[in-house]
């Protein structure tokens, strides 16, 4: 009977739910489509090696030593996104047209699935700005590490294509129009049962009973004017029709 209940409570404000689903999914949609700027997203890899040791021509692979230099790279991804490094990127490539710290902002360092492979990736305004900021800072970490670390294990494996012609991250239109939607459902039912409880008027048999713990022994319709007009009856019959129900007829 509760699930009833509740069915009857959101049928009832179905027209205000549907209402304010239907204008947070529009208006998120065309804000997304027509205001915000599309962000592009360009990667540059690196690859931590183990230490050289240039007495060695063929160094044998040290189980230890790559698990020291995934625990390393925690390191190497702070140092990347520092001011510090930022500022180095854009003294030695100041056609990026960017400050450092519009720089750190955009940029974001992650290991690939606990390798030894650090993935540089920055968002821009197009894809080729976004790749070159990627491949500069690659540059620079690669060349700050010596001086920084007093070892030298750290190369570019792989440098993104300023050529490259790719699609816009974000805005994502479809997952900003599904969120909408599910958070002005979640908003449309709370506002409709909200509306619910703070209505404390009595509006059928139903309510008297669960108000007063009384039974109803009988109700009196209403009866308008118009009923009687699209039933065809005369003022007169009505009238006594009324009456006989135990109900009035308003001049």
């Amino acid at each position: 009977m509760e699930l009833k209940q509740y069915g009857l409570i959101l049928k009832k404000r179905l027209v205000m739910i549907l209402l304010l689903v239907t204008v947070s999914c529009l208006g998120i949609g065309l804000y997304s489509g027509y205001f915000l700027k599309p962000q592009y997203q360009a990667s540059a890899k690196l690859i931590v090696n183990q230490y050289k040791d240039s007495g060695s021509l063929l160094p044998s692979i040290d189980v230890g030593a790559i698990n020291s230099t995934i625990g390393l790279i925690k390191t190497y991804k702070e140092i990347i996104k520092t001011p510090r490094m930022m500022k180095k990127v854009v003294q030695q490539y100041p056609e990026l047209g960017v400050t450092h710290s519009e720089l750190v902002g955009r940029v974001s360092v992650s290991s690939v699935n606990e390798t030894q492979v650090m993935s540089i990736t920055v968002k821009g305004s197009s894809y080729q700005e976004a790749a070159n900021m990627a491949n500069a800072i690659a540059i620079v970490f690669q060349q700050s590490v010596p001086e920084l670390m007093k070892v030298d294990n750290v190369s570019i494996l792989d440098q993104a294509n300023p050529l490259e012609n790719r699609g816009a991250v974000s805005p994502n239109i479809k997952l900003n129009v599904t969120v909408a939607f599910l958070l002005a459902l979640m908003l449309g039912v709370g506002i409709a049962f909200l509306l619910e409880y703070l209505d404390d008027t009595v509006k059928s048999e139903e309510d008297i009973d669960l108000l007063l713990q009384v039974p109803v022994l009988s109700a009196i319709p209403t009866f308008r004017e118009k009923d009687s007009k699209e039933r065809g009856d005369k003022p007169e019959t009505a009238l006594k029709a009324g009456r006989g129900n135990n109900a009035t007829l308003d001049a």
